[in-house]
């Protein structure tokens, strides 16, 4: 009897310890996060990320939902933010990627590219946080200069293979005193594959608190004549955000039986 008591409070003395050792470890992996999180990245651009909640918070998240309330056919994206997998459900169509794009389209009314659109309003959606993704290269910008107002800026370009279109270069500028994003400048290569200077732009400035996160309401597209932002073209609205640390049931981003992997065509 003695001796299973004692093996009883060894077996004991060992889960204890265990659990101990890989609670230390988990704090010390957090740990190393953080601080990867300050070192990593541009001074500038880790004062933008605490600003909307931090990188490492950003990080801890797993899934992220958002509805674009277009009126003929409004747009469900579900995106694993780790993965990067995506679906866009839409009452005609559905468009995913599961490591390859893919199109559920039986009345054949999707005229897109899914190839170039599976991530693209997630990743405007998801700034400042997608500009702590690997492959990116930061430097110096010009301040922007908007209606008497200065704002300092971030150049993000890519490194070859990076994404479908490496050769893209972005441009974030903030708000000196309050950090937050207020801007972002960015070019399209993905048609052409070359190098362009004409940068579209599109407007930060009116953001919600989700899950401790500060991130868009809406954004707003300018209109911009050589080189200058002028005036506002058009707003996207984002309905319906959720952001979750649990990941959707295996096979949800998979291709359905009756969807179809898209073949990029030659004329592109």
């Amino acid at each position: 009897m003695k001796r299973l008591f004692f093996l009883a409070l060894i077996l004991l003395f060992i889960a204890c310890k265990q659990t101990t050792k890989e609670t230390t470890e988990a704090k010390k992996e957090e740990q190393i996060s953080v601080e990867n999180a300050n070192t990593k990245y541009p001074e500038a651009l880790n004062t933008i990320f605490d600003a909307h909640g931090s990188v490492v918070t950003w990080k801890k998240q797993r899934t992220l939902s958002f509805v674009l309330p277009k009126p003929d056919n409004p747009e469900t994206h579900t995106v694993d933010l780790w993965l990067r997998n995506e679906k866009i459900e839409t009452p005609s169509y559905t468009i995913g990627f599961d490591g390859k794009p893919w199109v559920v389209d039986m009345n054949k009314t999707y005229k897109g590219n899914p190839e170039f659109y599976h991530n693209l309003m997630f990743y405007f959606y998801a700034m400042p946080f997608v500009l702590a993704d690997d492959g990116i290269i930061y430097s110096e910008t010009d301040d922007l200069l908007f209606e008497g107002v200065s704002y300092p800026g971030i150049k993000i370009s890519y490194n070859a293979g990076v994404g479908t279109s490496p050769k893209d270069d972005y441009y974030i500028h903030y708000n000196a005193e309050t950090h937050q994003m207020e801007w972002l400048g960015y070019t399209v290569t993905y048609r052409s594959g070359e190098k362009t200077d004409k940068v579209n732009w599109i407007r930060y400035n009116d953001w919600k608190e989700i899950e401790d996160l500060i991130l868009p309401n809406s954004i707003s597209w300018y209109t911009v004549d050589e080189g200058e932002i002028k005036e506002l073209r058009n707003q996207v609205v984002f309905e319906d955000i959720e952001v979750s640390k649990e990941t959707k049931p295996t096979g949800f981003y998979d291709k359905p039986e009756n969807g179809e992997y898209w073949v990029k065509p030659e004329e592109e």
